[in-house]
């Protein structure tokens, strides 16, 4: 499950940098609720297209994170957020910049 959310998180970051396509099948896939065999029929084409598809979509997502890094400075900057001293929030930007 953490695993879809850490997903889903990634999506809102990147989803700008997918194609219509892979945003549609991420979509069913992870918010949808929709079971590959549901996709595949669906959309008219096999199970393991589908599969490929959201399989490469992760992938792609996970690639533009490792590049980016968006989602791990955006838990930084919430570690700002909750920090207690203004010295913990400034060497916690200071690691961000």
């Amino acid at each position: 499950m953490e695993e879809f959310v850490y997903y889903g998180e990634l999506y809102d970051l990147y989803q700008g940098l997918l194609t219509q396509k892979q945003r549609h099948y991420f979509e069913d896939y992870y918010f949808h609720n929709l079971s590959l065999g549901e996709m595949a029929e669906n959309e008219q084409v096999s199970r393991n297209a589908i599969f490929k598809q959201v399989h490469h979509t992760v992938e792609k997502l996970k690639e533009y994170e490792s590049v980016l890094g968006m989602y791990q400075k955006k838990e930084k900057l919430e570690k700002v957020l909750e920090s207690t001293s203004l010295e913990e929030a400034k060497k916690i930007i200071e690691e961000i910049l």
